[in-house]
């Protein structure tokens, strides 16, 4: 098969790999039919995440069309349209009972980002994100080895295209736990610090919660004036914005703050010289701006939730700050599988449109150009799928002639 591979920091190609095969009684092997690239593979793509070895395969957003099981699946069956949520879960042990998917203790074998040392196991494999999450070749190829598939695939109904539930795999369930997890409800004020695909899909999920005041800060204008137009945010660009947190307290009740905020932002966000150096040296592991930020910004009592990847130590975290406000934070891997049937109800309904932030749609061949792409803010990009199986030009407007019948009765865009 083909599959995308790690080369190297901002290297990757896309080679000729052995193809998956079943390995546990409960694996099956998925066609994949639509990928995506996230901000999260970023930092692999980077160099920024360790233990990422040359050869590994990416890509943990990505939907298909279930070719073999084994004997001890039972959830589905060959031939079902499924989309497969990043988390790998086995839905038995004491988080999975509680719903807290992101915590299975059973998949990986890695470590996680535990930095402590202590005896607490890891938690869930994640799907493409290195040896700290198990290991597990991704989804930016062909065909995938998808264990504990009693738990993970989610089937959904043809009628709808693969690029409008493309998305339940990771960034809208991943963008509905941060701004549920801020509290964010009719008439709520929040403030959302990145506008990249997480920041995006947060304030659609914020506006159709019906907040009444919604604040994006970004340094990508094009971002910031979609944002603006598409879900009503205010926008605010940091380049140009010395103080984002000031700009948003200054318009709130009371110059209170915000009820809530979401940084899907993490530890690669624009810090200061002095985070520079640090993070360079690796005497810290993320710059702490972006987070500084939304303890600024949120009310007494607020809530910060954060979406964005954190690692190792942030310099200059304002705890102080932090307890004086009397502030909740909530945090971490997206417990994707409790999500997915509301998720996909909204979907269906029309009151959500995921698939609108996606602005280039490329064959599995140009996932490097896609990668460039993404990481260069270039084209005005907000975000790339790969679609196996088709040829090797932009697909903006894909040719009826490059559609198998099986991906057009997928709902390829255009048809």
């Amino acid at each position: 098969m083909r599959a995308m591979t790690y080369q190297g920091a901002h290297k990757v190609q896309v080679d000729t790999v052995p193809d998956p095969t079943i390995e546990q009684p409960d694996d099956i092997i998925l066609r994949v039919t639509a990928t995506a690239i996230c901000g999260s593979d970023l930092h692999l793509y980077r160099g920024k995440i360790p233990t990422v070895e040359h050869g590994d395969i990416f890509g943990h957003e990505f939907m298909g069309i279930v070719e073999e099981t084994g004997p001890a699946v039972t959830a589905v069956q060959r031939g079902d349209r499924v989309v497969i949520p990043f988390v790998i879960a086995c839905g038995d042990c004491f988080f999975c009972q509680l719903q807290q998917y992101a915590a299975c203790e059973t998949t990986n074998d890695g470590r996680g980002a535990i930095l402590n040392k202590k005896a607490i196991p890891p938690g869930a494999a994640l799907f493409g994100y290195s040896r700290l999450y198990g290991g597990i070749p991704g989804g930016q190829a062909e065909l995938v080895r998808v264990p504990k598939a009693n738990t993970g695939p989610f089937k959904v109904p043809g009628t709808l295209a693969d690029e409008k539930v493309l998305f339940l795999s990771d960034i809208l369930p991943t963008a509905w736990q941060a701004v549920t997890n801020a509290g964010i409800g009719k008439g709520s004020s929040v403030a959302i610090y990145g506008a990249g695909p997480v920041g995006l899909l947060s304030a659609a999920c914020a506006q159709m919660l019906g907040a009444g005041q919604i604040f994006m800060v970004d340094d990508h204008p094009y971002r910031l004036a979609y944002a603006q137009k598409m879900y009503g945010v205010i926008p605010i660009n940091f380049e140009e914005d010395d103080d984002p947190a000031d700009t948003i307290i200054r318009q709130t009740a009371g110059m209170r703050g915000v009820d809530g905020v979401v940084d899907a932002v993490g530890f690669e966000a624009k810090g200061s010289t002095t985070e520079t150096i640090l993070t360079t040296l690796k005497i810290e592991g993320s710059s702490g701006k972006a987070l500084r930020q939304c303890i600024a910004a949120v009310r007494r009592g607020g809530v910060v939730s954060v979406a964005g990847v954190y690692a190792g130590f942030i310099h200059g975290f304002m705890f102080g700050d932090a307890f004086d406000k009397g502030l909740t934070f909530k945090m971490g891997q997206t417990h994707v599988q409790r999500f997915l049937p509301e998720l996909l109800e909204h979907i269906e309904l029309g009151h959500l449109n995921p698939e609108a932030i996606v602005t280039h749609r490329l064959s599995l061949e140009q996932a490097a150009r896609g990668y460039e792409l993404f990481d260069k803010a270039e084209e005005e990009c907000r975000k790339v799928i790969l679609l196996p199986g088709i040829s090797d030009r932009p697909l903006t407007e894909p040719l009826e002639e490059e559609l198998t019948p099986e991906l057009r009765v997928q709902g390829v865009p255009g048809f």
